[in-house]
């Protein structure tokens, strides 16, 4: 019998909390050591989205290991967690970072998905600036 992955290493965009946008963004990333030392590893963002990215690491990390992300544009930091780490072996991997709460301005987008809100669903019942408003208007 086969093992089922956990679902934040399935692919599928249909489970996806919001839309990834590829966007390369100078980051840092803070961590233990395996001898509890403090490591950084200076890089650079794949994909990034409302609830985190996908950053390329050398430093080793494991998945659910907790991580401080720092925004080197912005100075901010943000707690995050280890949820994928690319099986694929090379000098960097692609490691997927959950942050521990929603930070959807982190990466300071400013035309961020639909679905970045940091609103509930009921909330986006109204019509956004993006609908188009029949007219008024009649023709005689």
């Amino acid at each position: 019998m086969g093992t089922i992955p956990p679902p934040s290493v399935v692919e599928n965009d249909a489970q996806r909390r919001s839309q990834r946008v590829m966007l390369k963004v100078s980051v840092v990333v803070l961590a233990q050591g395996p001898d509890s030392k403090p490591v950084s590893e200076v890089t650079r963002t794949v994909t990034v989205n409302a609830h985190g990215a996908k950053v390329l690491m050398a430093v080793k990390v494991s998945i659910g290991q907790l991580l401080t992300l720092r925004h080197s544009g912005t100075g901010e930091q943000v707690l995050c967690r280890v949820a994928y780490i690319s099986p694929h072996q090379s000098e960097k991997r692609e490691v997927g970072l959950d942050f521990m709460k929603p930070c959807p301005g982190f990466w300071r987008i400013s035309f961020p998905p639909p679905d970045w809100t940091i609103r509930s669903p009921e909330a986006k019942s109204s019509p956004g600036p993006g609908s188009t408003r029949k007219n008024s208007k009649t023709k005689a």
